[in-house]
């Protein structure tokens, strides 16, 4: 077994290849808003970082769909994946690769990876008799099977019985290598509940499964016997490799391990855990490739404590939100105040509520007033302060200088709702500490070089909370570093490698003496809790 991770200076994750059987969800995008917030934070830390995601276009649900509405399989993927690819651009997710399964680069790979385990002895035919849902393209165990002839997570989907001659992977074959995985690697599935529920089905044995279809033609043909259609799971996952190669790259598995195999994290919901932390590693493990990093399985989303469902008329539209809210408002909500592993909710008055209090009060209002003072006690400029002479024992410092490792520490578990906590207690201790230090009375007394200290203390607090925020909502923390005096963008990547250097930035201090400042604007307008958001 091969567990190693890539190069140093590089990071790759992957979300989920969505399924293009429907128009983007919202819980696809929190999955994608997810990644792009450690993509960023990755970047900050002067990493090479390739975020990979794209849509899983094969399969006999796509195939029906693509009937049910008059279209081509082909033609129905495409205007569904520039959904996707469209979503993505107004949630501001800062994507490299789009894979898409349908790419003839892709069926170049899966041949290859296919022929690899076939050459290993891991595929044979034979007869397959269960009950499957085309919805989830999976035939289900009995154990699973709550309601018999009912799909435990399609629950109104009737399962279909099947009786045919598939090929089948020898899944059984690596139920040890599997558990020894992780036992040895413990880290290798979060959060610890998703690992449990892997651990616990692993143990009660595992049962080859399936990698091909009779009677699909929308999908690539098994090498060896194009009369079957290659499972549409088998291929899915191997479109994570395919999006490895470069443009100019020649289709071949060495092309595409070659620079950052193996992955650092695959992000996604814990409906499709089985298939990354069980049938993907064991699959690797039979082509002689190494393991990735980390395979972490968030929550599912909740609408007022409901589940979310057409046939409950209470899905939420992301496109609509985002084109209500804007996007980083949209990003803020569903990283800070869900626990990133654990289900979470969606509530307009709770969404309504954070961002105002947050974004508009907290943060927006601290800049403002300061800002307003310092062009009326300093001309418009960052007052003669070095960081160095504040008192280490100053309140907003005390604080600030220990913030970057909290905040570093919580991107890297994941627990994006620390993130924003740890950052928001400097910014409600910036608010108190203004009003504690009233630096207007100060001036009154004639006291400016207390003033100069007050009010440098409060704008660099604003500017390292806006920094290590930026990977969460990167179009406000530009506002905030423009108004502050700065020509920077937390979007421009090139920037990022250059002028926005980590060990400067994350560090509190960082705000240079007389810097000028830009008039103060408002960097997050109050929002109005307006209907249509929903659909």
């Amino acid at each position: 077994m091969k567990l190693t991770q890539t190069h140093f200076n590089t990071f790759t994750l992957t979300t989920p290849l969505y399924y293009v059987n429907d128009v983007p969800h919202i819980g696809s995008a929190y999955t994608t808003m997810a990644a792009d917030a450690i993509a960023r934070f990755q970047r900050l830390q002067g990493k090479s970082v390739l975020l990979i995601t794209g849509t899983d276009e094969h399969g006999q649900k796509i195939q029906r769909t693509a009937e049910e509405l008059g279209r081509s399989p082909q033609a129905h993927c495409d205007q569904i994946a520039d959904g996707f690819a469209s979503l993505w651009q107004h949630l501001n997710i800062q994507y490299d690769r789009f894979s898409r399964t349908t790419a003839p680069r892709h069926e170049a790979i899966v041949n290859e990876f296919f022929q690899r385990v076939w050459n290993q002895g891991d595929i044979y035919l034979s007869q397959q008799q269960g009950w499957y849902c085309v919805a989830c393209e999976e035939y289900k165990e009995e154990r699973e099977l709550e309601q018999k002839k009912y799909c435990p997570i399609h629950t109104n989907k009737a399962l279909e019985w099947r009786d045919e001659q598939n090929y089948f992977f020898r899944l059984s074959q690596y139920q040890k290598q599997l558990e020894t995985l992780y036992q040895e690697h413990p880290d290798f599935i979060q959060p610890e509940s998703r690992r449990n529920e892997v651990i616990n089905f692993v143990k009660q044995g595992l049962q080859d499964f399936s990698i091909s279809r009779v009677n699909i033609d929308w999908g690539f043909p098994v090498p060896c016997d194009p009369s079957h259609t290659i499972y549409v799971w088998f291929d899915a996952l191997l479109g994570y490799i395919t999006a490895l190669l470069d443009p100019e790259d020649e289709p071949t598995l060495e092309n595409a391990l070659s620079k950052r195999w193996p992955i650092n994290l695959h992000l996604i919901g814990k409906d499709i855990l089985r298939f990354h932390a069980i049938y993907w590693p064991a699959m690797l493990m039979s082509a002689g490739l190494s393991l990735p990093g980390r395979i972490f399985g968030h929550g599912f989303l909740t609408k007022d404590g409901k589940k979310m469902g057409k046939s409950l008329g209470n899905t939420l539209d992301p496109v609509a939100l985002v084109n209500q809210y804007g996007a980083d408002a949209i990003r803020f909500y569903f990283l800070k105040e869900i626990e990133f592993g654990q289900d979470g909710d969606y509530s307009q008055t709770r969404f309504i509520h954070t961002v105002n209090a947050n974004l508009a009060n907290d943060l927006g209002n601290l800049l403002n007033r300061t800002l307003k003072m310092a062009f009326k006690y300093f001309n418009g400029c960052v007052p003669d302060v070095n960081g160095e002479d504040i008192p280490k024992d100053d309140a907003l410092k005390s604080l600030g200088l220990t913030l970057a490792d909290t905040v570093t520490q919580a991107y890297d578990a994941l627990a994006f709702s620390e993130v924003c906590t740890a950052i928001f207690t400097l910014v409600q201790a910036g608010n108190k500490y203004i009003d504690d230090k009233a630096p207007w009375s100060l001036y009154k007394q004639g006291k400016q070089e207390a003033v100069s200290q007050v009010l440098y203390s409060v704008l660099e607090s604003v500017r390292l909370a806006a920094y290590l925020l930026s990977p969460i909502i990167p179009n406000i923390s530009t506002r905030i570093y423009q108004q502050l005096g700065y020509t920077l963008d937390f979007n421009d990547q090139t920037i990022l490698a250059t002028a926005l250097s980590f060990d400067i930035h994350a560090v509190w201090g960082a705000l240079p003496a007389n810097q000028p400042l830009q008039e103060a604007q408002p960097v997050f307008r109050r929002l109005e809790d307006a209907e249509g958001a929903s659909s």
